[in-house]
């Protein structure tokens, strides 16, 4: 393997494994941000190690070995600093607690009362996606519709916290569960959505994403199974992500919801999602924000053809979305409800009325909405512009060709018109 290709392999596995090496840091040096840099640590020793040796056949269990001797490490040394005439004891103190803390986490595991798994442990805790599932600032700042900077400032904020009143690394108890459980799912959906549509580079999907959000999802439907909101969110992902194979073509390009194959779709996903939702609505109540959402791509799942799409019940379920989780992005979405359902002219009128929401500002798909509504209305000049100004704002390569191509697909349609 060359060094590019090995680098290249690095990062890949760095994706996949980085939280799940800091979550189990975490829980045994009882410091997230001592947690994130032994892991740098690892990374580094990984760069300079596998270029010669190759890529580990279990390169995830190397970095978290090697990352649990830089924690001896740098635990040695303030042992020395401390007691400078006792390094022997010292070394033999911290070998005993690092292996009960291992043992406790094998004991933990095994509890009934535990979700025994640690970054679902470092959900609870820390309740977010850069710790969790390796999420840069930048894509959590687009989630939230907030600056680079404002989110970078609240992750030093949260980990000097944790730091300073040393919150224990633990699953709550399940009188607190409630209380956390809000916080948790939007974390969950989160980092699903990321990998559903990535906030950069040469890939419209991030699988990997996708697949550990719905395994954390599964788990808290098991830990919490009379709470309709966690059947939502589940219900929610498993019907989006049976999309997956048809969202993208042969050389990756993306592929919208209304002109995909959905024979290609996944039925068996489609399938547990109707379960999780029918189990959503059976625990009574007035459904909530994840339930309602899993209900709109229910409409989706349901329909053989997208022809047969029942918009008109899509846009009322937008419209008790936005009743219970008022935000820009959902009024954003009802305007194409109401387009699909009312007519283009509908639709454009509301999204007309988003164009000077603060939030909405560098959020691609308010142009790219308008532009689809325009071309509809046969406003083909705006159109394309519109076009161009969202592939302008995006930074994944893969959306910003869609976008080019449809602003020049704009252009000749009026050209031959």
């Amino acid at each position: 393997m060359t060094a590019s290709a090995t680098h290249s392999a690095i990062d890949a596995v760095w994706r996949i494994e980085s939280a799940k090496v800091i979550a189990a840091l975490a829980r045994r040096v009882r410091d997230v941000g001592l947690a994130e840099e032994l892991a740098q640590d690892a990374l580094v020793a990984a760069l300079e190690t596998w270029p010669g040796t190759g890529v580990p056949d279990k390169p995830g269990a190397w970095l978290m070995a090697t990352a649990k001797n830089r924690a001896l490490d740098h635990f040695r040394r303030g042992k020395l600093l401390e007691r400078k005439h006792e390094e022997l004891a010292g070394e033999m103190e911290l070998e005993q607690e690092m292996a009960a803390a291992d043992l406790e986490a094998a004991l933990i595991d095994h509890m009934d009362d535990d979700i025994g798994d640690d970054l679902l442990r470092l959900v609870f805790v820390a309740c977010h996606p850069r710790l969790l599932c390796g999420l840069t600032t930048d894509e959590i700042a687009r989630a939230f519709l907030v600056p680079e900077p404002t989110i970078a400032q609240r992750i030093v904020r949260a980990k000097r916290t944790l730091a300073e009143t040393r919150v224990p690394f633990e699953v709550p108890r399940k009188d607190e569960l409630a209380a956390r459980l809000a916080s948790v799912l939007e974390v969950v959906y989160l980092v699903f959505n990321e990998g559903y549509s990535a906030t950069a580079g040469d890939d419209w999907m991030r699988p990997a994403l996708c697949e550990e959000a719905l395994r954390l999802g599964r788990i808290l439907a098991e830990l919490v199974p009379n709470e309709p909101e966690v059947h939502g969110v589940v219900a929610l992902m498993e019907i989006q992500a049976s999309r997956a194979g048809a969202r993208v073509g042969p050389s990756g390009e993306p592929i919208l919801l209304l002109d995909q194959d959905r024979a290609r779709w996944d039925h068996l996903l489609v399938r547990r999602g109707l379960a999780a939702l029918a189990r959503a609505e059976q625990l009574g109540g007035r459904l909530g924000s994840y339930a309602l959402q899993a209900a709109i791509a229910a409409c989706h799942a349901r329909a053989r053809t997208a022809a047969e799409t029942d918009w008109v019940r899509i846009a009322a379920l937008y419209d008790a979305l936005a009743q219970i989780a008022p935000s820009p992005v959902v009024e954003l979405n009802r305007a194409v409800a109401v387009a699909m359902a009312f007519g283009p002219a509908e639709g454009l009128a509301l999204v007309d009325a988003l164009a000077a929401e603060p939030a909405l500002k560098t959020y691609h798909l308010l142009p790219a909405v308008r532009g689809d509504l325009l071309v509809k209305l046969g406003r083909l000049d705006e159109a394309r512009a519109e076009f161009e100004r969202a592939a302008s704002l995006t930074r994944n390569s893969r959306e910003k060709k869609l976008l080019l191509d449809r602003a020049a697909a704009s252009h000749k349609f009026r050209v031959v018109k």
